[in-house]
C-alpha cells in the first residue's frame, strides 16, 4: 500500500544518466550522419561504424529505461512525503437500490478529489451486494480494493433495538464495526451514503493523528437543537452531550475500541436507556451520543465543517464564511435536495455535480503510486494490446472487448416467481431516444421486463427523473433497468442485449427491440403457449410475427382479425417488406394469416425474426456492434444448435416509427464501416464452423447464394 522511497543517491543516478543519454544521443546523431555517407559497398571500417552506432541505439534504450524507472521512484518518493500513498480506509452501510445509487454518488466524490488509494468497506444487504459488486468490477478504478460484509450476519447484533428512524435496522449497522470489519483493520472514516466530499479524503484521515491516547472516536457537533429537547413540548431526546454530536462522520479508531470492549460497552447503555426511551429515533446516533455522554473522553470533537448538515433548522451556516472552507456536506434530512438553507443552491449544485459527473474519467492512475492492475485489467490490457492499431476494422473490433460499467437494478426492482414455472421476461436494450416506448410497452406486457440501457451519467439521472415522474412506471416493481455507461464510438447493441438476458429471473424470455409494442395479451398467450409446445422438453424457439407502422398514430389492433384487415388496408405493414424482405420472409406470412394451429419454419439467410426461447439460449455475439447483422447472428446460431422455429399463429407485435439512428447512418454513408461489417460477418462464418463442424458449412453457402 505505500509506494517505495527514493534516496538522493537515485537522484544523483537520474542526473547521470540524463548526461549519458545526452551524450550517447549527440553520439548516435554524428554516426547517423556518417551512415548518411556510405557507399553500398561497405568497407570493413564501415560496417564497424554501423554495429557501434547499433550498440549505441541499444545502449541509448537502456539509459532512456532507467531513467523512466528513477523518475517514477522520484515521483513516489515525493508522494510518500506528502502523506499519498498511505491506503484510506472508508467503511458505509448500504442496503437496497436506492442507497445503491446515492452511494455512487458519494463514492464519485471522494475518487475526484482523492491523491491516495482507497479501501471501501461496505455493509450490504444481498441487493446492493449485486449491484456494487458489479459496478466495482466493471468500473475498475485503479488503486481502489472494495470488500463486502454480509449485513444479514450482522441483523441479531441490532434487531432487538426498537428503532423509529427511516434507515431501519440499517441504520444501526454502524455499531457492530469492530466486530464487522477485520480484526486487523486499526482504523476507518465511517460515512452515510449521503455525504458528500468537496475536498481530499486524506485531510480527514490524517486528523486521526491529532487524537489522544484516550480517543478513539472523532465526530462533528450536531447542528440542530435535537438533542437540546427544545424542539416541541414534551420532546424527549436520548442524553447528549451539549448538543450532541452527528454519525454522519465518523472517525474510529478500531483497535482501541476492540481494547476497551465497545461491543459490550454501547449494549449496556442501549439496554438502560431503552427502558426509559423504548425505541431510538436517529438510529445508531442516539446510542452514540449515550455513549458518548457516559465516556466524554473517548471523543474528539471535527471542525464542523467536515459535517455541515443540510436538514431544516441547522445552525451549519456558522461552519463556513466562505466556499473554500466547505470539506464535507451532509444531505442528512429526509427532504434531501429540497431542504431549506440559505445557500442550498450552491450545495445543491456541487452535489448534481457529481451525480452526473463522467465516471470512466475517474480511472485515471494515481500519480506517483501505480496500483496492482485487477485480473479484468490485465485482461483488457492484453486484449489491447494483440489489436493491430493499422487494422481498418480497429475500432469495431476494440469495442468487442471494452469492458462498461455497468449498474444493474437501477431503480426498485421486486420480482416474485410465478407458481407453474412458465414465466416470461420481455429482455429489450435501448437508448436514451427511445425512453418515450417504455410506457406504452408496460401498456401492453404486464409481466417482468428486463431492459439494459445505454447511457451516460447525466442521461441516467435524466432516465431517473423521467421514470420517478411516470404514472405507469412508477408502480412497476417487476422491470429490472440495468444502466450500462457509454463508452466508445459505436452503440454495443448485443451487449446490452446480453446483459438484460442475464438479468432475467425467469425461465423463458422473450427477445424483442424496444421499437416493438406486442400484441395485448401477449404475455399471457406465451405463457399458455410455452406449456402447450412444450418448450421445457424441447429445443424450440417461437416466432412472434411482426408488422409495422409508418404512421406516429396508431389505432392499436385488439384481435388478429383487426390486424389483417388493417394489413389489407395498408395501415399495417410486413416488417421491413419495402427494404428489408429476407429479414422476415420465413415467418411464412401468408400462411400465418390462416393459420390455426402453430407451424415449423425452416431457417434462411439473413432471418431475424422476434423469439420466445429458454433463458438458457445462446448469447449474442458482441462483436457485432451497432447497425448489422447483430440480430441475424443469433439466430443462425440458434439454428446450428438445432433450434426449431416455430411460428406462432395468434401473436403479432407491431413496430412503431422512429428516425433513424445514428449508427444505420453510418452504415449507408461509410464505405469502410461496410468493409468491417463483411469482414467481421466471414469471421463469424469461421468461428461457426470451427464451433460446429460440417453442420456450419450451410450458412456459409447460403450467404454466397444471396
Amino acid at each position: 500500500t505505500h509506494c517505495a522511497l527514493l534516496g538522493t543517491q537515485n537522484v544523483l543516478f537520474l542526473i547521470t544518466n540524463t548526461v549519458i543519454f545526452t551524450f550517447l544521443m549527440l553520439q548516435n546523431h554524428v554516426n547517423n550522419g556518417r551512415s548518411l555517407l556510405v557507399s553500398p559497398c561497405l568497407s570493413d571500417q564501415q560496417e564497424l561504424r554501423l554495429t557501434e552506432r547499433d550498440a549505441t541505439e541499444l545502449r541509448v534504450q537502456e539509459v532512456e529505461e532507467e531513467n523512466r524507472q528513477l523518475r517514477l521512484q522520484l515521483s513516489q518518493s515525493q508522494a510518500a512525503a506528502d502523506g499519498e500513498n498511505t491506503l484510506i480506509h472508508v467503511a458505509c452501510v448500504c442496503a437496497g437500490h436506492n442507497a445503491s445509487r446515492d452511494v455512487v454518488t458519494l463514492v464519485k466524490s471522494i475518487l475526484f478529489h482523492r491523491r491516495n488509494p482507497l479501501h471501501f468497506h461496505f455493509i450490504t444487504d444481498a441487493v446492493a451486494h449485486q449491484i456494487l459488486s458489479s459496478l466495482f468490477q466493471s468500473w475498475m478504478v485503479p488503486s481502489v480494493q472494495v470488500s463486502f460484509y454480509d449485513a444479514e450476519e450482522l441483523k441479531s447484533n441490532v434487531a432487538w433495538i426498537p428503532n423509529k428512524h427511516y434507515s431501519g435496522i440499517y441504520g444501526l449497522m454502524k455499531l457492530t464495526l469492530t466486530k464487522a470489519l477485520p480484526s486487523n483493520l486499526t482504523k476507518v472514516i465511517v460515512l452515510d451514503t449521503d455525504i458528500t466530499f468537496a475536498t481530499d479524503i486524506a485531510e480527514l484521515w490524517a486528523i486521526f493523528r491529532k487524537f489522544t491516547d484516550k480517543q478513539a472516536i472523532g465526530l462533528v457537533e450536531n447542528q440542530s437543537d435535537w438533542y437540546l429537547g427544545n424542539l416541541w413540548k414534551n420532546h424527549k431526546p436520548w442524553p447528549a452531550l451539549g448538543r450532541g454530536f452527528n454519525t454522519g462522520v465518523i472517525l474510529l479508531l478500531l483497535e482501541r475500541l476492540r481494547r476497551i470492549g465497545w461491543e459490550q460497552m454501547w449494549r449496556l447503555t442501549a439496554e438502560r436507556e431503552l427502558m426509559s426511551m423504548l425505541s431510538t429515533s436517529l438510529a445508531d446516533q442516539d446510542i452514540f451520543n449515550a455513549f458518548i455522554k457516559q465516556n466524554p473522553v473517548l471523543v474528539h470533537q471535527l471542525p464542523c465543517f467536515w459535517n455541515v448538515q443540510l436538514s431544516d433548522h441547522t445552525r451549519s451556516e456558522q461552519c463556513y464564511t466562505e466556499v473554500s472552507d466547505l470539506k464535507v456536506i451532509h444531505w442528512n434530512s429526509p427532504k434531501k435536495l429540497r431542504v431549506k438553507n440559505k445557500h442550498v443552491e450552491f450545495f445543491r449544485n456541487l452535489y448534481l455535480t457529481f451525480l452526473e459527473y463522467d465516471g470512466n474519467l475517474l480511472r485515471r492512475e494515481l500519480f506517483g503510486c501505480p496500483s496492482q492492475p485487477s485480473a479484468d485489467s490485465l485482461r483488457l490490457q492484453n486484449a489491447l494490446e494483440e489489436l493491430d492499431e493499422d487494422d481498418q476494422c480497429y475500432d469495431f473490433r476494440r469495442e468487442r472487448i471494452a469492458l462498461h460499467r455497468l449498474h444493474l437494478y437501477f431503480l426498485q426492482y421486486q420480482y416474485i416467481p410465478a407458481e407453474d414455472d412458465t414465466d416470461v421476461t420481455l429482455v429489450a436494450q435501448l437508448s436514451i431516444d427511445r425512453l418515450q416506448m417504455l410506457e406504452a410497452i408496460c401498456n401492453h406486457w404486464e409481466g417482468p421486463i428486463s431492459l439494459a440501457l445505454y447511457m451516460s451519467d447525466a442521461e441516467a439521472q435524466q432516465f431517473l427523473r423521467y421514470a420517478q415522474a411516470s404514472d405507469v412506471l412508477k408502480h412497476r416493481k417487476n422491470i429490472g433497468y440495468h444502466i450500462v455507461y457509454k463508452e466508445g464510438q459505436f452503440y454495443p447493441v448485443n451487449l446490452l442485449r446480453n446483459i438484460a438476458l442475464r438479468q432475467a429471473n425467469t425461465p423463458y424470455v422473450f427477445l424483442t427491440d424496444v421499437d416493438f409494442l406486442p400484441m395485448y395479451g401477449l404475455y399471457s398467450y406465451l405463457r399458455k403457449s410455452i406449456v402447450q409446445l412444450d418448450l421445457a422438453h424441447t429445443k424450440n424457439a417461437l416466432v412472434v410475427p411482426a408488422f409495422e407502422t409508418l404512421r406516429y398514430r396508431l389505432s392499436f389492433p385488439k384481435s388478429k382479425a383487426e390486424l389483417l384487415s388493417m394489413l389489407d388496408m395498408g395501415t399495417l405493414y410486413t416488417f421491413r417488406y419495402h427494404v428489408w424482405t429476407k429479414g422476415h420472409a420465413p415467418t411464412n406470412y401468408a400462411k400465418w394469416r390462416t393459420a390455426t394451429t402453430a407451424y415449423k419454419v425452416e431457417w434462411e439467410a439473413d432471418f431475424e425474426p422476434y423469439v420466445v426461447v429458454r433463458r438458457d439460449c445462446p448469447e449474442y455475439d458482441q462483436r457485432f456492434v451497432g447497425f448489422g447483422w447483430n440480430k441475424v447472428s443469433h439466430i443462425m446460431e440458434l439454428d446450428a444448435q438445432e433450434y426449431d422455429f416455430v411460428v406462432l399463429p395468434n401473436a403479432f407485435m407491431i413496430h412503431m416509427p422512429h428516425a433513424p439512428s445514428f449508427d444505420i447512418s453510418k452504415f449507408r454513408s461509410s464505405s469502410s464501416y461496410r468493409h468491417c461489417l463483411t469482414t467481421l460477418k466471414e469471421e463469424f462464418h469461421q468461428d461457426l464452423s470451427r464451433k460446429y463442424g460440417a453442420a456450419a458449412l450451410k450458412y456459409l453457402t447460403a450467404e454466397r447464394n444471396i
